[in-house]
């Protein structure tokens, strides 16, 4: 029988504190080591130099290499990009991810315009304090999505102490079943067949790219790159016959904003040009 590859785990923590979250990922990380062997990484963000963004765009206009912040931003990418799968780990503040995790998440917000990790699966652990930790992993796993990442259902857990001994029978529970989860679907590297919702959201913002912008722009030069202006999904996806009528049909709803948009752009231009000849 073929040996199973040993799977690279990266675990992020949005907190500098080896407490509550730390002792879930870790007790994650442990379930998960009972069903294959892994290579895991925990990586502590407050340990890395990452500036806060600063809104230029440069990165969705130019590139990301471009971004002014020489920081180890390219670092963290170069983990994810050599895991098989990722957990991003917070407690939870002002009920969101601390702003280490946030922070993190806003440097990554160009992969957003141009999905990357297919394949790689993502989960997300919360520690809260009585409540809005399954918000939180809501949002978390819906930006995974958008980064490209397949997602499953990950967990939180409340940091209350002292626990009931019913308390810490939930929390093993469920960080057990959310390892389980991953555990399946790291077995399983064929991307999903994507939802309705991700589906509209590529034929719409492909469409809208081609229309709106040239060459000059890196999201329209990496939608060419990758041939995502002529093919059904990111990649290759089985799609029934709704699925597929689905994206024709927002195809041509993302043609009609893009037309909206050029005739917003121009009408300002045609003004001005008006105006001045009115002035001769």
């Amino acid at each position: 029988m073929k040996a199973e590859q040993i799977k690279k785990i990266t675990v992020f923590i949005g907190t500098p504190r080896k407490q509550a979250t730390y002792q879930a990922v870790a007790e994650f990380v442990a379930n998960l080591k009972t069903y294959t062997e892994i290579d895991c990484e925990f990586v502590f963000l407050n340990e890395y130099t990452l500036g806060n963004c600063q809104g230029c765009k440069l990165c969705f206009n130019k590139g990301e290499e471009y971004c002014f912040l020489k920081d180890d931003r390219d670092l963290l990418l170069g983990k994810i990009n050599d895991s098989d799968g990722v957990v991003f780990a917070t407690p939870n503040y002002a009920f969101q991810a601390t702003a280490l995790m946030k922070n993190f998440l806003d440097r990554l917000s160009f992969i957003l315009h141009r999905p990357r990790f297919f394949g790689k699966v993502f989960a997300a652990i919360v520690a809260q304090g009585i409540f809005g930790g399954a918000s939180i992993v809501k949002y978390l796993g819906f930006v995974g999505g958008g980064l490209g990442f397949k997602v499953v259902k990950g967990c939180y857990l409340t940091a209350l102490e002292p626990r009931t001994a019913l308390e810490q029978q939930k929390i093993t529970r469920n960080i057990k079943k959310a390892a389980g989860r991953f555990y399946k679907a790291l077995k399983h590297s064929i991307p999903p067949a994507p939802s309705f919702f991700r589906l509209i959201a590529f034929r719409m913002s492909r469409t809208i790219t081609k229309a709106v912008l040239d060459e000059s722009y890196r999201d329209y030069s990496y939608f060419k790159e990758k041939g995502w202006f002529e093919s059904d999904y990111y990649y290759d996806a089985s799609l029934g016959f709704i699925k597929r009528l689905t994206g024709s049909l927002f195809d041509f709803l993302g043609e009609r904003i893009a037309k909206q948009r050029l005739r917003a752009q121009q009408l300002p231009l045609k003004n001005k040009t008006n105006k001045l000849l009115n002035e001769r």
